[in-house]
């Protein structure tokens, strides 16, 4: 098995030879050509995942070659190495979508190491479409987006329960998919025919969501000029989803474990109770377990509805589903908006992936659309994420070992990846990073990083 495939051009026989054989030691299937027109009818007849290209060759050069990638393989991540480095063509190779500038001489240690970094991006670019094409296969279906272990084993669960009768409660923080996996439940029960009414409990005070529950007969109370058919009545045959169960009043909790003992409702005003056949779904994101200890929700109710529990893991439990629902929200957001944004840069995502989200999926999906809407072209980049995930990148990224970094171990990490990303152009870094360029020299030399 090889690294990846990998094309070197190099009208320098010597150094071509070069690096074919170090490259081939490190495991890549190389192809070698001293020919810059050679090289693009390479590219046109298979794809590389990797260009390392000699920037100035006679008749084709690195720039057309750079260019022919971009536009007939833009998975491919070309790196330019030349002998003439000035600041105009590194700035020139990256507005051109180059991913590193090498100066010669080089070291094969910096050429190695750039090289696996270009392919561990493309790589990754290809994991992320091949995302996007799993998530065309769940739209239109009532399904849980997920490869982690933990939610499958939910999954597996739910689909064991769901053609039964039985009441479940599904807890977990906001933002997790319970209604969801309520939803989910349903769609895989008997009564996937029947309606699937949700309620949220704390969206009304204990008079209207008796109201909205029972329903009520004409002249129940002032202003009831007629009946009204409750949600209970509406669900059934279906399922009640009831969102936030433990928000619901203690007298509201007594009509509604009646109506589960009883499975009959009685309306507002009513006399003579209704029969009523459905499913109870509940959910929380508090410990209604300890509420229930505790006296705030009924005991006897709790464990009507607790029958099977679903926990819900959150979001940072579950970081390789992050990729997964991001393209989802991606392709969802980008159709209803109608911007033709449909890639996430490799910084992006590696944001998204090292971010704890304390709004879980919800905040994930929060996110995602505001990306999309910011995008100004079809990637959504580290600017259009939202600054205090930035910047809590920039902290968590330079951890060592549990302890907060001193601000010397700051700087020096930062001057170090500046340099990184100017392609050891210290004249470059110096621009980015706002000094001079002998301050920069200065800095170097008291970090001991002038080489």
């Amino acid at each position: 098995m090889t690294k990846g495939s990998l094309l070197i051009v190099d009208d320098e026989k010597v150094a071509l030879r070069n690096l074919e054989h170090v490259m081939k030691k490190e495991g890549y299937e190389v192809t070698a050509t001293q020919s810059g027109a050679n090289a693009l009818a390479l590219l046109g007849r298979q794809p590389f995942d990797v260009v390392l290209t000699d920037l100035r060759m006679e008749k084709t050069d690195g720039m057309q070659i750079l260019e022919k990638c971009r536009a007939t393989c833009p998975d491919t991540e070309v790196i330019l190495i030349t002998g003439y480095a000035t600041l105009e063509s590194a700035v020139d190779a990256m507005k051109h979508g180059a991913f590193y500038y090498i100066a010669k001489p080089f070291r094969l240690d910096e050429v190695r190491k750039v090289v696996a970094e270009a392919l561990a991006k493309t790589q990754l670019r290809r994991e992320n479409r091949n995302l996007r094409e799993q998530v065309e296969g769940f739209q239109g279906k009532v399904r849980i987006i997920t490869q982690n272990a933990e939610m499958q084993r939910l999954l597996d669960m739910a689909r064991q329960i769901a053609p039964t009768d039985c009441n479940v409660l599904i807890t977990g923080e906001s933002g997790t998919g319970k209604e969801l996996f309520a939803r989910y439940l349903h769609h895989h029960s008997r009564r996937s025919e029947g309606a699937f009414v949700a309620v949220n409990c704390g969206a009304f005070n204990e008079e209207l969501l008796a109201n909205e529950l029972l329903g009520h007969v004409k002249g129940a109370f002032t202003g009831a000029a007629g009946d009204k058919k409750g949600l209970i009545a509406a669900a059934a045959g279906g399922t009640l989803f009831l969102d936030e169960i433990t928000e619901m009043s203690p007298a509201m909790q007594v009509k509604l474990l009646r109506v589960i003992q009883e499975r009959e409702v009685l309306p507002l005003g009513a006399t003579t109770p209704q029969k009523v056949d459905l499913r109870f779904v509940a959910a929380t994101n508090r410990n209604i377990l300890d509420m229930a200890k505790g006296g705030d929700f009924r005991q006897d109710l709790f464990f009507r509805l607790n029958v099977v529990n679903l926990l819900i893991p959150p979001l940072s439990r579950r970081r390789e589903d992050v990729p997964l629902l991001a393209y989802h929200f991606l392709k969802k957001c980008a159709a209803r908006m109608g911007k033709n944004v449909s890639e996430i840069s490799t910084e992006a995502m590696d944001l998204l992936k090292a971010y704890d989200f304390p709004g879980n999926v919800r905040e994930l999906e929060n996110i995602v659309e505001r990306g999309v809407a910011i995008a100004t072209g079809d990637v959504i980049e580290t600017a259009s994420l939202p600054d205090d995930l930035r910047e809590l990148a920039i902290r968590t990224f330079r951890k060592k070992e549990g302890r907060l970094p001193s601000l010397e171990e700051q700087e020096r990490e930062y001057i170090r990846w500046v340099l990184q990303e100017a392609g050891g152009n210290q004249t470059l870094a110096a621009q980015i990073l706002g000094i001079d360029r002998v301050s920069l020299w200065r800095k170097l030399k008291r970090y001991q990083m002038e080489e």
